[in-house]
């Protein structure tokens, strides 16, 4: 069995057509594993940015991430210390 991933991300929503998607419904969906918990999030009518903790499966994690990315979504990460608990 594979331990437990978890990565802190920034997840920015660059223009309006990325915003109004419902994306991380959709990688919801197709990574059902991947437990995501939502920090900090700021949506405004053309860019939306949210730290992000994923939690699962490491290879799980790495293509939920992969799969944002795909969607036009910038995914990067939070140093440990910016994000506590």
């Amino acid at each position: 069995m594979s331990e437990q991933y978890s990565r802190r991300c920034w997840f920015t929503f660059p223009t309006r057509a990325q915003v109004e998607q419902p994306i991380i419904w959709q990688m919801s969906r197709k990574f059902p594993d991947v437990v995501f918990d939502i920090r900090q999030a700021s949506v405004q009518n053309e860019i939306g940015i949210m730290a992000v903790l994923l939690s699962g499966k490491k290879e799980e994690v790495l293509a939920a991430m992969e799969f944002l990315r795909s969607k036009g979504v910038t995914v990067e990460p939070i140093e440990k210390s910016v994000v506590e608990g």
